[in-house]
């Protein structure tokens, strides 16, 4: 990217082109990710299972937040369908872990949202 001089004076009417430095798609897509993790219950949950040696039953959320099951759950599904985390059922609970597979870039947001 060439950096131009400006003019000091503004012509109305005139503007200087500028390139848009993300593709709207992938915008789109950081977007969506912030408001997942712009929740205080969800980055809470995500510190959790990012300190926890084993996957985390949903039951213990439920105590831990003092929030309903289905609470938990919505939340949980949030960070399921954004690819934050993973789960497998065992019986009737659910058990939960961070997404051993994420983008490098999330990682690293993860990592400085949740240090």
């Amino acid at each position: 990217m060439t950096v131009e001089e400006l003019p000091l004076v503004r012509q109305r009417g005139s503007c200087c082109e500028l390139d848009i430095a993300i593709e709207p798609g992938q915008a789109s897509d950081a977007a969506a990710l912030f408001k997942v993790l712009a929740d205080p219950t969800r980055l809470g949950i995500l510190a959790t299972l990012r300190q926890s040696p084993d996957p985390v039953c949903i039951c213990d959320f439920t105590a831990a937040y003092d929030l309903s099951q289905p609470t938990i759950s919505h939340h949980m599904g949030k960070l399921k369908a954004a690819g934050l985390v993973e789960s497998h059922k065992a019986g009737i609970w659910v058990y939960y872990r961070i997404a051993e597979r994420l983008p490098a870039a999330v990682g690293r947001l993860l990592e400085a949202a949740l240090s």
